[in-house]
């Protein structure tokens, strides 16, 4: 395995305190394979039969979810060594739920889903290891999918984008911090237009409660942010 590959997947929550050594003896019982998908295509498609759980390896992806209609919401945007797919590993369903685009150049791993929940060959420690991981990791997709309802039970603007840009701060600890979502990307996480998003954005700029530019955001009064999450 590519040295690169290794020093991801050694540091992606699903394989955290596996040593390289296991790794490479889990690999050879997994079988995973690697595709690589251009910029602006769809990595799986929701509602197609599922493939295993799927760790990125390099560029940059969305998960998102579409309706009849044509419109979409973002779920989360993923990076290299992040997941997707996890959470339907132990279900009895075996179709995405929803759709993963490829925002750049990106190359996956997807593991068998069978491997995973199958007993291992070698009866390792780093096998015991990897159900634990999965554990962890489908009680911190639920909490976040519970967190993705309470931005979507809020009402207003104003509300959703200062609780947002709250829980960056407090992420980030600083009043200066990148956001990991673009423009368009937020608008659809939060359900709003991108439009309506840009309005409030520029009226809270003028308030002089932030400063932004691009995907930069600095608060300058974070009590008036934290009045508007209220």
């Amino acid at each position: 395995m590519d040295a690169n590959v290794v020093k991801i997947l050694v540091s992606s929550p699903i394989f955290h305190d596996i040593s390289p050594s296991q790794l490479d003896i889990m690999l050879e019982c997994l079988k995973p394979k690697i595709n690589t998908y251009s910029k602006n295509s769809y990595i799986v498609v929701e509602g197609e039969p599922y493939t295993g759980l799927g760790i990125l390896l390099s560029g940059e992806a969305a998960i998102i979810k579409e309706s009849a209609s044509g419109s979409r919401v973002i779920m989360t945007v993923i990076g290299p060594g992040d997941l997707f797919g996890e959470m339907i590993a132990f279900s009895p369903r075996k179709h995405w739920p929803a759709s993963v685009f490829a925002q750049s150049t990106c190359s996956v791993m997807f593991l068998p889903p069978e491997k995973i929940i199958g007993e291992c060959t070698h009866v390792c420690g780093g096998y015991k290891q990897l159900i634990k991981n999965m554990l962890v990791l489908l009680s911190t997709k639920a909490l976040m999918l519970n967190q993705r309802v309470e931005y979507l039970a809020i009402k207003g603007m104003r509300e959703k984008i200062s609780i947002y840009l709250l829980e960056q701060y407090k992420i980030n600890q600083k009043n200066t911090f990148v956001l990991p979502l673009k423009r368009n990307e937020l608008a659809d996480f939060l359900s709003v237009s991108r439009t309506a998003l840009s309005r409030e954005l520029g009226r809270m700029r003028d308030e002089g409660i932030i400063e932004f530019y691009r995907t930069s955001v600095k608060i300058n009064n974070l009590a008036m942010l934290r009045r508007g999450a209220e």
